[in-house]
């Protein structure tokens, strides 16, 4: 279930179909599912908190992501003063509870290096020791290529 709910959020992330580049009805979609499955569950689950998170902190940019030509606009080069703070604090909530719970996984994981990004006055002032950290957790959960990329980048 929380595979689905992330594919959709993800054509709304970055549509690959279609005349518009973002889809941000299916992002809310998204967010609003995976808000009414934490609510709904009969006790909270770590990586439904994580998914939720991690989808709230890529939609708090959703402003800043392309430029006014439609061209994307890399994280480090857009305006964070124009990155929705509520969304940005509301998942950084979701995140501790779900990493205190020690039964997190690979949406957890995303979410934090995610939010160590959002939560940073400023590219350079971002915090590159505590994402290859997380990305060193992250590679435990998902050994895959592309999370090592990443780690390498970080």
């Amino acid at each position: 279930m929380l595979q689905v709910i992330y594919l959709v959020f993800n054509e709304g992330y970055l549509s690959a179909r279609g005349d518009s580049t973002l889809r941000q009805d299916l992002s809310e979609e998204a967010i609003r599912l995976a808000e009414l499955l934490n609510a709904l569950l009969p006790e909270p689950q770590p990586e439904a908190m994580g998914l939720l998170a991690l989808m709230l902190l890529h939609h708090a940019r959703r402003h800043t992501r392309l430029s006014v030509d439609g061209e994307l606009v890399l994280l480090e080069e857009q305006d964070r003063s124009q990155w929705d703070q509520e969304e940005i604090q509301r998942a950084d909530q979701l995140i501790r509870h779900a990493l205190r719970s020690q039964r997190f996984g690979p949406y957890t994981l995303q979410a934090a290096i995610a939010a160590v990004h959002a939560l940073s006055p400023s590219s350079d002032a971002t915090d590159w020791h505590e994402i290859v950290g997380l990305y060193d957790v992250l590679l435990q959960h998902m050994p895959t290529p592309v999370v090592a990329l990443n780690r390498a980048g970080a």
